[in-house]
């Protein structure tokens, strides 16, 4: 189950609206979608969640680079909201680098069908060069202006760290309301 939220700040606090995301392809797109909630280029914070595994928040601000911190990259993988957060640049990959297995280096010595031959082959999978970290990605310093530190970001629990940054933001009633 996912929850996905934007949080505008305006001149009169943050306004928040709940949005869906099906039809959100790419960053790019996210980022768009997050720069039509503030007309006037303020900062706008998406807010996503899997309920208890990973939350991920991308801040837009007028026309920058959207900045992003996702709570465990690896969590996310495997969801189609958190792919959309994890840039090769996120994950410190090259650009366009393949995140699949090489089939030229792949070792098919019949044990093909799910069936290994030692605990070895799972450690080089989990410890590749290309394996998603169990930990936070992105930018830990992303709300420190808006009074939520590094220290505060890392240490939220995925089951209420929404809540918690909207109450930080004082945000914590608007965001209930499309919740």
């Amino acid at each position: 189950m996912y929850f996905a939220a934007l949080l505008a700040r305006t001149e009169d606090g943050w306004e928040a609206s709940d949005t869906e995301l099906d039809n959100v392809e790419t960053l790019s797109d996210l980022a768009d979608l997050a720069r039509e909630a503030s007309p006037d280029e303020d900062t706008v914070l998406v807010l996503i969640e899997q309920e208890d595994a990973w939350f991920g928040v991308v801040r837009v601000d007028g026309e920058d680079d959207p900045r992003i911190y996702v709570s465990d990259a690896a969590a996310a993988q495997r969801s189609a909201y958190g792919e959309l957060l994890l840039t090769d640049e996120l994950l410190g990959r090259e650009p366009g680098s393949d995140d699949g297995p090489d089939l030229d280096s792949l070792d098919l010595d019949g044990t093909e069908d799910g069936e290994s031959d030692s605990d070895e082959d799972d450690e080089e999978e989990e410890g590749g060069a290309d394996a998603v970290p169990h930990s936070p990605v992105g930018d830990s310093r992303i709300l420190d202006d808006l009074g939520i530190g590094e220290k505060e970001l890392r240490i939220l629990d995925a089951d209420d760290a929404l809540s918690s940054i909207a109450e930080a933001l004082g945000a914590a009633e608007v965001l209930e309301t499309v919740r």
